[in-house]
């Protein structure tokens, strides 16, 4: 019995709770280059705090979008659709791409509890700056 109560407080403190406050603090961005191929694009640099966080457990909650007619890229987002980044409220850092091992059965603007490992992407303007992998997540209403 013992055995299984330090197992689950141990699982239980695995994960870090992000905050999108914390996300948004924990980011800086700076226009790169004007001759790149996607000048808009801004180059990120974070935080140690988050840095240290790369390639670890990680919970968020948000809402959930999907981004393409196949249903086949999925955000997690600080808003919902009406409000999110792409309608101009926010920022980049306000939403992260979601990898899912298998195609989810969330529906647009779910709000969700997502866990999964955090990487993170400085550089590449062909991705969100925050990426969690292998997803798991759950609908909170």
């Amino acid at each position: 019995m013992v055995m299984l109560v330090l197992w689950i407080g141990s699982t239980v403190y695995a994960q870090h709770v992000l905050d999108w406050a914390d996300l948004s603090k924990e980011i800086s961005l700076e226009m790169p280059s004007p001759d790149l191929v996607l000048p808009g694009f801004q180059k990120a640099t974070f935080s140690s705090e988050i840095s240290a966080l790369e390639g670890k457990k990680v919970i968020v909650i948000g809402y959930f979008l999907i981004l393409d007619g196949k249903q086949s890229v999925y955000l997690l987002s600080k808003n919902p659709m009406a409000s999110c980044f792409f309608c101009g409220n926010g920022g980049p850092e306000t939403i992260m791409e979601l990898h899912f091992d298998k195609k989810p059965s969330f529906a647009m603007d779910d709000l969700l509890s997502v866990e999964g490992t955090l990487h993170l992407n400085g550089d590449d303007p062909e991705a969100c700056y925050y990426r969690i992998e292998n997803v798991e997540a759950f609908r909170l209403k």
